[in-house]
């Protein structure tokens, strides 16, 4: 098996996986995956800038930007009152750095947005408790 197929088959069983853990998932539980998603994505986005990969940069920080916005736009602002607001205000401003990260190229930015992506996500795992697999 070439570097190909074996990357190809990879990608394949990770598609499997996250369908298995998206079908049935509660809403929270949704919002957790897509958190991590998000980090996942920034993570790789940090590496291919390193290695210079431009259009891997770029596949990586589109597809955060996407599950940040997907993040936003499920925001409930009549439940949510104020903390909605917060959190769309942050959303925003996470998604434009992430466009400027990739424009400039700068994973200092990355890290910074990493950093509020997690602090976002602790706050919900303690909010609707950690996935098992986290504990």
């Amino acid at each position: 098996m070439n570097l190909h197929s074996m990357r190809s088959a990879l990608k394949e069983y990770e598609q499997v996986g996250a369908r298995s853990q998206v079908e049935g998932a509660s809403p929270e539980r949704l919002v957790q995956l897509m958190l991590e998603s998000a980090l996942d994505r920034i993570t790789l986005a940090r590496g291919a800038m390193e290695n210079g990969q431009v259009a891997e940069k770029g596949e990586r920080i589109s597809k955060a930007i996407g599950l940040v916005e997907a993040l936003r736009a499920y925001l409930d602002h009549e439940r949510g009152g104020e903390l909605a607001g917060n959190l769309d205000a942050l959303y925003e401003y996470i998604s434009r750095r992430l466009l400027e990260a990739n424009l400039r190229n700068d994973a200092a930015i990355l890290d910074e947005v990493s950093g509020l992506l997690r602090e976002i996500k602790q706050g919900w795992d303690r909010i609707v408790g950690a996935p098992e697999a986290a504990r």
